[in-house]
């Protein structure tokens, strides 16, 4: 299973650079998803992380295709409802583009405009979600059964559910709250590679 951690917009950007360097090796991908950061903020983020040593391959920008194309990001994840995956691929076909779902039928739509991957969510209650039901597991299970690109699964996970995750076959896992709210974030993510690896 893949590991990704997605940011969330809770730091400052010094902040957020160290922690993102601190975990670089133990992530497969880091998806930036800073939504109050201005776009001069974000690039600054970047710049940071490329000093850091941070591996380009493993950065995904969250709805900026503008700062992914300027900064020669090729990993780029759509909200739901952002932009077309089907323009994006056609104009930027080079792009790795992946986009976020919460059924079945957003799911195939996404692979058939030509989506590289998606994001199902959320799969168990979580504080970024508060008072909205989790989706739950079953359409994940659906949605890996149906589709051909990479499933990932998104929302509430934490080291204690990992077994279930695997359970689902998901190509992978996303994490938000459980790394970044984490008081030693590289330990966490290195108990999350241990689980899901076993």
């Amino acid at each position: 299973m893949k590991l990704i951690a997605v940011t969330d917009d809770r730091y400052s950007i010094k902040e957020l650079a160290e922690m993102i360097i601190a975990i670089k090796d133990e992530v497969d991908y880091v998806q930036i998803r800073e939504k109050s950061k201005t776009a001069r903020s974000i690039m600054t983020l970047l710049d940071s992380l490329e000093s850091g040593g941070m591996d380009k391959a493993k950065i995904s920008i969250n709805d900026r295709l503008d700062i992914a194309l300027l900064k020669g990001i090729t990993n780029l994840h759509l909200p739901e409802h952002g932009l077309a995956v089907k323009m994006v691929k056609k104009l930027y076909p080079h792009l790795r583009v992946g986009c976020s779902v919460h059924s079945v039928a957003k799911a195939k739509e996404m692979e058939r405009e030509g989506a590289d991957y998606v994001i199902y969510g959320h799969c168990f209650e979580t504080d970024s979600k508060k008072g909205i039901p989790p989706n739950g597991l079953e359409n994940l299970i659906r949605i890996k059964k149906e589709l051909e690109i990479p499933v990932y699964g998104i929302g509430g996970i934490t080291l204690e559910k990992t077994a279930v995750m695997k359970e689902t076959r998901a190509d992978g896992i996303a994490v938000m709250s459980s790394i970044f709210q984490a008081a030693h974030p590289r330990f966490v993510l290195k108990e999350f590679r241990e689980a899901i690896s076993c």
